[in-house]
């Protein structure tokens, strides 16, 4: 019988498995490229680019996102019972106690970020604090507790690592196929050509589409994760069916940051079509309330 411990196992497996068939395209990419071009050398540089682009990113992530969120931290007494709930749920988590930010938006929603453990910040908004009991806003800081105790944000780098990888190299191909390369005339170059241009096409939707699925697995291994902090899967539950009632739309809501937050933080209440399920951020709130209530049940 599947338990949390099988889904989180599952989930961890899936996503390896994804990033590790991803990196093979880009390795595959790289070569045509490279290839065509006669010159090794550029898939080379555009990995180092890349890498030292997302590192800087990585270093310096929780900085970005809470200026891009307007967040702000807040002092023990300002916000005694948050500061409580963080640090008793970092304790049962055996994690080190993470900054605590607010941010002013009547939205409700919450945030996770930072390098690893012993950087980490936790963030929610005036709205969520305004419309949870103190039970729900346990179950949502114990989710972003999940987040942090999973190094979720370390897989998220190096997914936006291949990303940027692709999307580098296959605009390099796509401008290389304007200028020229080797004898396009040859019948194995023009296939080798040809192939490469349908890569370059579709590869950078493919890794969007891949960012997009590692992300939705993240939330619900930290919707388990932190189900299981507070033993109360009732609690976030019924946190995230609040959230999804609210329909308002988060004044800094940013499709760069979005996969960061527990809802998806543009408000969308249903994603109807196929295409939009596809590029969803988060699975949909029907869903992850029943697992959790699966898992009250089991």
């Amino acid at each position: 019988m599947s338990n949390f411990y099988t889904h989180q196992h599952k989930n961890k497996m899936k996503t390896w498995l994804l990033m590790t068939t991803f990196f093979g395209l880009v390795i595959g990419l790289g070569y045509i490229l490279s290839y065509y071009l006669n010159a090794p050398g550029v898939l080379y540089i555009a990995i180092i680019v890349s890498i030292v682009m997302n590192i800087w990113a990585y270093w310096f992530s929780d900085k970005t996102v809470i200026k891009m969120t307007g967040a702000k931290e807040v002092s023990y007494n300002d916000a005694p019972e948050l500061h409580r709930i963080v640090e008793n749920l970092s304790i049962t988590a055996g994690l080190p106690k993470p900054k605590v930010y607010i941010v002013n938006d009547s939205a409700p929603n919450a945030f996770a970020t930072g390098r690893n453990k012993d950087h980490a910040v936790v963030a929610v908004t005036t709205g969520l604090l305004d419309i949870l009991d103190k039970n729900e806003l346990e179950g949502v800081i114990a989710h972003e507790l999940g987040h942090i105790g999973n190094n979720d944000m370390l897989v998220s780098t190096v997914a936006v690592v291949l990303v940027g990888v692709v999307t580098m190299v296959s605009d390099m191909l796509l401008r290389g196929s304007m200028f020229g390369g080797r004898d396009r005339n040859k019948g194995g170059n023009a296939i080798i050509l040809i192939i490469g241009l349908i890569l370059a096409i579709v590869m950078p939707l493919i890794g969007s589409l891949i960012r997009f699925a590692i992300s939705r697995k993240r939330e619900l291994l930290a919707d388990a994760t932190g189900a299981m902090l507070t033993r109360y899967p009732e609690g976030l539950a019924s946190a995230l069916e609040k959230i999804h009632a609210h329909s308002g739309k988060m004044r800094s809501a940013n499709h760069a940051t979005a996969h960061l937050f527990i809802a998806n933080p543009f408000g969308l209440k249903r994603m109807t079509t196929y295409v939009n399920r596809l590029f969803m951020t988060h699975p949909s709130v029907d869903l992850r309330v029943q697992l959790l209530r699966d898992m009250d049940r089991s």
